[in-house]
């Protein structure tokens, strides 16, 4: 099975392109328990439906391999998981309100950034169901987070931001979409592990 069963209940799934040796060492470093899967085909969106179909009907946190972790990250994620076992938990969050409210519940609609979110049992299963069906999936053929966005949007459901976001992204330049901005960072982030 693809994943690692964290405390016997949750699955930690790292997607990866080969291309970022610095970033898969590092997560291999500080998240050995962690499974990485790699890009195959050269295409985001098929890599981020293989990792919803490899969790299947497990709880599982999903995450991007270009982040740094918060130290105690193991502690940190199954003690904010244990508290919501059955929701869905963005733990990456760059949003204003971080600060000015913490940590909230938000509507589906509003999900956004895939660095590191957690799916309860069922559904990544589900939403790899829901793909094929998706209206916007020639509009938006890397927007998984569009994808989740919808999925909690037709079921009418809210997730939790959780803060201090518990991962930060790197700076550096998009694989998908070099335009994209590499300021694109956690304001509530702490206790960074740097090391490599």
């Amino acid at each position: 099975m693809v994943g690692y069963s964290l405390g016997n209940h949750m699955l930690i799934i790292i997607r990866a392109c080969r291309e970022r040796t610095g970033c898969v060492d590092y997560v291999r470093k500080h998240l050995p328990y962690a499974e990485v899967l790699f890009d195959s085909t050269g295409n985001a969106m098929n890599t981020f439906l293989e990792a919803m179909k490899a969790a299947g009907d497990m709880p599982c946190l999903h995450m991007e391999e270009d982040i740094y972790v918060t130290r105690a990250f193991k502690e940190k994620s199954e003690r904010a998981v244990s508290e919501r076992p059955l929701e869905v938990i963005q733990f990456f969050s760059m949003r204003g309100d971080d600060l000015k409210i913490g940590s909230r519940y938000d509507y589906g609609r509003t999900f956004m950034m895939n660095q590191c979110f957690y799916l309860p049992a069922g559904y990544s299963r589900l939403i790899h169901d829901y793909y094929p069906d998706w209206p916007q999936k020639e509009v938006h053929k890397t927007g998984y987070d569009i994808l989740i966005a919808d999925f909690l949007k037709s079921r009418k459901e809210k997730y939790y931001i959780h803060v201090p976001s518990l991962v930060q992204h790197r700076k550096s330049r998009s694989l998908i979409c070099p335009s994209r901005s590499a300021f694109r960072q956690s304001i509530t982030f702490e206790e960074g592990i740097y090391e490599e």
